[in-house]
């Protein structure tokens, strides 16, 4: 990955190089849209990709371009500030849709600025559609040089709600359960919908989750979290696992959504591009013996409500994974003259992590990193990974881990945070090297 944002030129082409003599392949970019469509809508500024784009062709090395539909600050490993399009927060004010409505509402009651809610594909998706066709016609003279094309999702790039994010105060943060996402009066909306389209009428809603309301109106996610989760509702009420399985669906149709969206926008100048998209590795509260087994990952919307997880239903990622394929199955179908299947790769995060069940983070980091390669096995998916912590590849062992997922899970390709840890780090350097000579 390059830096998220190359400030020292020359210093960048001298890492480059090095990577080139590595045997690095090509550099991941963030093409950050709260910069280049900065001024207002349908004015773009590509001139810092222009030049960052020359450098790595200029090294021999591909380019894999991040349409970053989320803003650069709050995550882990950010140093840089570059916030949405300021303009978008009001731009659907004549239809109604107000910034809070653009905006995940957490169950705390903070909204987030990070990447506009899903809930808000029905009118954002033009926007983001619109972007990558900018983008694609822009850089056409590079089609031999773009070896994948990533969609950012979510937060951090990733398809995920932002659960354990900043604006939640620390409450949500690692390593607790995280927060639910689903209290914008647009996700209130739809989950209310959802319902009413499964049950029909409310008499039958009750019935099942054993309420008596009166309207759908009266239908809402969960008022406390921790006791959602704490109680075991989440896993042994029919009103829990209707509200799980609706808000990961809801994460698993905005995947599929942003996919179609980009393989529409770029099929007349990359056509023949693989599309990449990318699930995080949420590893904590996973070996913890209580209700609140894998609720991070639930907050995050990754599982399913298919208790337990086990081999049969992807140890939850069932439909994370089955993703890459939607896009390839319609495609499969398509009767347009020319068209052409297009591969999307998955990519997961933690690959240098080991196994730390122990409080406080219960995490099972290893143990995850090798279930979702054996389901996307299962599913005949390419998956790649990455290392989660840019420090994880200062140390010998996350090399060792990296190498075993490689050789042991299925995964066919590396990403490594940043270039700087391979170029500049001794122990990176060496790492990437022993890696590439044994793969």
């Amino acid at each position: 990955m390059a830096p998220l944002l190359v400030e020292d030129r020359p210093s960048f082409r001298l890492q480059l190089a090095e990577a080139k003599r590595l045997g690095v392949g090509g550099v991941s970019v963030d093409v950050w849209w709260g910069m280049v469509e900065a001024e207002a809508d349908q004015v773009f500024d590509w001139r810092y990709y222009d030049d960052i784009f020359a450098d790595i062709s200029a090294a021999g090395l591909n380019i894999v371009p991040i349409m970053s539909f989320h803003q650069c600050g709050g995550n882990v490993g950010d140093n840089c500030n570059i916030p949405l399009p300021g303009w978008i927060w009001q731009h659907y004010i004549n239809k109604g849709i107000t910034q809070t409505d653009l905006q995940y509402k957490s169950e705390y009651g903070n909204y987030s600025a990070e990447t506009v809610s899903l809930w808000a594909d029905h009118v954002v998706i033009q926007q983001y559609s619109e972007f990558i066709q900018a983008f694609s016609q822009h850089f056409q003279h590079l089609s031999n040089r773009l070896a994948e094309i990533n969609i950012s999702m979510g937060p951090a790039g990733e398809l995920r709600y932002p659960s354990y994010n900043s604006h939640d105060d620390g409450k949500s943060a690692y390593p607790t359960r995280g927060s639910f996402q689903a209290y914008s009066t647009l996700a209130v909306q739809d989950f209310r919908q959802a319902m009413q389209s499964k049950y029909g009428d409310i008499v039958k809603l009750n019935a099942s989750w054993n309420t008596q309301h009166t309207d759908f109106k009266e239908v809402i996610p969960p008022l406390d979290g921790n006791q959602f989760i704490n109680s075991g509702q989440h896993r042994h009420s029919q009103y829990g696992k209707d509200f799980i399985d609706w808000y990961h669906l809801s994460l698993i149709a905005h995947g599929n959504r942003m996919l179609e969206a980009a393989d529409a926008a770029l099929a007349d100048t990359f056509n023949a591009v693989p599309l990449g998209y990318k699930i995080p590795g949420i590893h904590w509260k996973m070996a913890i013996d209580d209700y609140s087994a894998r609720s991070a990952e639930l907050a995050a919307g990754l599982l399913h409500s298919d208790w337990p997880y086990h081999e049969g239903n992807g140890y939850g990622y069932i439909h994370m994974v089955a993703v890459a394929k939607q896009l390839n199955s319609k495609q499969a179908g398509s009767s347009q003259p020319g068209h052409k299947q297009r591969q999307v790769i998955l990519h997961f995060t933690a690959l240098e992590m080991q196994d730390s069940p122990m409080p406080p983070s219960y995490s099972m980091a290893k143990t995850l990193v090798r279930w979702l390669g054996e389901e996307a096995k299962r599913q005949q998916v390419t998956i790649k990974g990455e290392n989660a912590l840019s420090a994880g590849v200062e140390h010998v062992s996350g090399w060792d881990n990296m190498q075993q997922a490689l050789q042991n899970s299925h995964y066919s390709g590396l990403t490594i945070l940043r270039l700087e840890q391979v170029t500049n780090n001794e122990t990176g350097k060496q790492g990437l090297k022993t890696l590439i000579q044994t793969k």
